[in-house]
């Protein structure tokens, strides 16, 4: 009994004015989640349901008449399967492994106190981010180098990235001591080694981090894609996402099955706004499952950098 009331004793009890605030910002984090999820919650059940319904904009919560016929669209199209296999191995497998190659190298460089004139370097890197030569005259350049239509345009083009150098950077600059790399070199150990065998197992978060970037980067992108490549069979998937979107390229290859399915022009044109849809939740679906697992590398490579108290 006296140890019960020794602890009520001990409560610090909340002013009202502190719950009502908490209250208050609860309701606003709330409300902001519900207007950040709900389009993406409303394209799921859009693509079970059917178009015609919303069309009418009937659908709030679930699904109406659930149908498959936009997904039956989209597994008989063989674009998105080819954009599917062009993503992954052409772009995002090789294109990050090259992306982190490079940027560690760069960062490890432009960590080290003793490289003459890092800093100059440094501010030339920076001014990239903000002022580039212009579309015309990088697309006369790859011209020049033969890489039209050459999906290793995609790779080279994506290969470095400022930001996250300066991320890998910070990194080897906080949490890698410079004593260590000192007493290694002074033991014999050349630069290259002391990359390869120091500097590269101590910074696995960090390549954890730049691999995840630079793997979301090359999935999301579509642009340098649509400037540079013209055969469909280069195509990334955003790109092909990109295009049934604006054309409704999704139906091409069913044309003849909906023509009998389908009793006027506006039925064609709801079944294509059902596909698009089932395009969007396709194209995000790998993204969407891996992100829960990969939220802790976003997180700390947010927070690479901070100030250490």
């Amino acid at each position: 009994m006296i140890s019960r009331i020794a602890h009520r004793s001990n409560r610090i009890r909340e002013p009202r004015a502190d719950r009502v605030t908490r209250a208050v910002i609860m309701t606003i984090l709330i409300l902001l989640m519900v207007i950040t999820l709900y389009p993406l919650y409303f394209i799921v059940i859009a693509s079970f349901s059917d178009p015609s319904i919303v069309g009418t904009g009937a659908i709030l919560l679930w699904p109406t008449k659930t149908t498959m016929a936009g997904y039956k669209n989209i597994l008989q199209n063989a674009k998105i399967w080819i954009g599917y296999r062009n993503t992954i191995f052409l772009y995002v497998i090789p294109g990050t492994i090259l992306n982190v190659l490079v940027t560690t190298m760069a960062a490890f460089s432009l960590s080290r106190r003793d490289l003459v004139g890092r800093n100059v370097i440094m501010g030339l890197f920076i001014f990239t981010m903000y002022f580039s030569g212009g579309l015309i005259p990088t697309y006369l350049l790859v011209k020049s180098l033969h890489l039209i239509n050459n999906p290793l345009v995609i790779i080279l083009m994506g290969a470095f990235s400022v930001y996250n150098m300066i991320i890998a950077r910070t990194y080897f600059s906080t949490s890698i001591p410079f004593e260590l790399q000192e007493a290694a070199m002074v033991d014999g150990c050349s630069t290259q080694r002391l990359f390869l065998t120091i500097i590269l197992p101590l910074s696995k978060p960090i390549l954890a981090v730049l691999a995840l970037y630079s793997a979301v980067g090359h999935w999301n992108a579509y642009f340098n894609a649509m400037i540079y490549l013209q055969d469909l069979k280069y195509y990334p998937l955003q790109l092909v996402l990109r295009q049934i979107l604006l054309t409704g390229s999704a139906l091409e290859k069913t044309a003849s099955t909906v023509a009998e399915s389908a009793e006027s022009e506006s039925s064609l044109e709801l079944l294509g706004t059902l596909t698009k849809y089932c395009v969007i939740v396709v194209s995000t679906l790998p993204v969407i499952a891996v992100y829960p697992f990969l939220q802790k590398y976003f997180i700390k490579g947010v927070m690479i950098g901070a100030v250490k108290g």
